[in-house]
């Protein structure tokens, strides 16, 4: 059978996708303004399980209409503006909050935008900083049109929210370009933004005041900083080598064998998907969920095996069997030796 990791991701939007931490952000700005959200959530088929879910993701395709459609109830052609107004760092996952503990506002976006795959990707490019002209830019899919407006509009009131929310400061920008055309609310952007807005421009873009860009961050926390970017960097590193769906499956599964085995219905719930399509998923990778859960258990009850002094019968709880003598039938199918044996050899080896 070949490497799952080595051919394309297959049930991916090839326009990208967006975390739902963006959509609870998106509902509570519509909702501000006087939207009914269970109406669209419900409309839109996004239920209380997957926007609590901080592993599931929409398409962008699906967050523009959404997105729109929440424009249309609440009659605010600028409501990206208000979503990026009320959105907080926690809401760019553990970006926002790696980049809310760094030590001045440049390094704070800088991280923000270096990760931000961790929550979202789309087909025309990763955002980035030039740090030497103080600018972060951000691409969106084109072209451009009533249902994408907005996400350009929140995004760059995002990043200037983030900085607001760091620096204490209100006016952090020289300037913002858009790239779409003028809709004929610049006095309006103009005021939002506190500086010249250009439409119609090469980029979408915010240039950060100097002074800004070097100012202490009022939340930095160098030993959190440090932390979190580790955190930030494995799993970019996992999502450059492709995870596939199995890979999800199995890390979500790690913390939670804890006195149990979690169902494929929990898995599926806390990836923000239906059982069926979870199960259609690991099919089409050559895998399935009890395959993964027990492969899952086999790397783990090794590590703890060599790793660690941990009792067989904490293992057998820490890995969710009903009892030792369980753990040690499938230590023994697995390794062909007992697990008391194993920690033997493993320490005279």
């Amino acid at each position: 059978m070949s490497d799952p990791r080595a051919t394309p991701r297959k049930n991916r939007n090839s326009l990208g996708d967006i975390s739902v931490l963006y959509v609870s952000a998106l509902m509570r700005a519509a909702q501000a303004e006087g939207a009914d959200t269970a109406e669209l959530v419900s409309r839109f088929q996004l239920d209380r399980q997957t926007l609590t879910s901080p592993e599931a993701r929409i398409s962008i395709p699906r967050f523009m209409r959404l997105g729109h459609a929440a424009i249309n109830e609440t009659g605010n052609p600028a409501l990206g503006l208000r979503m990026g107004a009320l959105s907080r760092p926690v809401d760019a996952g553990i970006a926002g909050l790696a980049g809310e503990s760094a030590s001045t506002a440049g390094a704070a976006i800088r991280t923000l935008i270096r990760y931000a795959l961790l929550t979202s990707r789309n087909s025309r490019g990763v955002p980035m900083v030039r740090s030497d002209t103080r600018q972060a830019l951000f691409y969106s899919i084109r072209p451009y049109n009533g249902f994408n407006y907005f996400v350009v509009d929140s995004v760059l009131a995002a990043w200037t929210q983030f900085l607001r929310t760091i620096t204490g400061r209100y006016d952090v920008l020289e300037r913002v370009t858009i790239e779409y055309r003028s809709i004929g609310l610049d006095e309006l952007f103009e005021s939002w933004f506190r500086c010249p807005v250009q439409f119609g421009a090469s980029t979408n873009s915010l240039t950060v005041r100097k002074d800004i860009w070097e100012s202490e961050s009022r939340q930095a926390q160098p030993a959190m900083h440090e932390k979190l970017t580790e955190l930030c960097e494995r799993e970019m590193q996992q999502i450059r080598r492709g995870w596939t769906t199995g890979d999800r499956v199995k890390n979500l599964l790690t913390p939670m064998f804890r006195g149990e085995t979690p169902s494929l219905e929990t898995i599926a719930m806390k990836l923000g998907t239906a059982p069926w399509t979870l199960q259609r998923k690991l099919a089409t990778e050559g895998t399935g969920f009890r395959e993964l859960v027990d492969e899952t258990r086999k790397q783990l009850a090794r590590d703890y095996i060599r790793e660690t002094d941990t009792s067989l019968a904490e293992i057998a709880w820490l890995l969710g069997f009903a009892n030792p003598a369980a753990f040690h039938k499938a230590y023994r199918r697995w390794f062909s030796v007992s697990p008391g044996e194993h920690r033997k050899y493993l320490r005279h080896s």
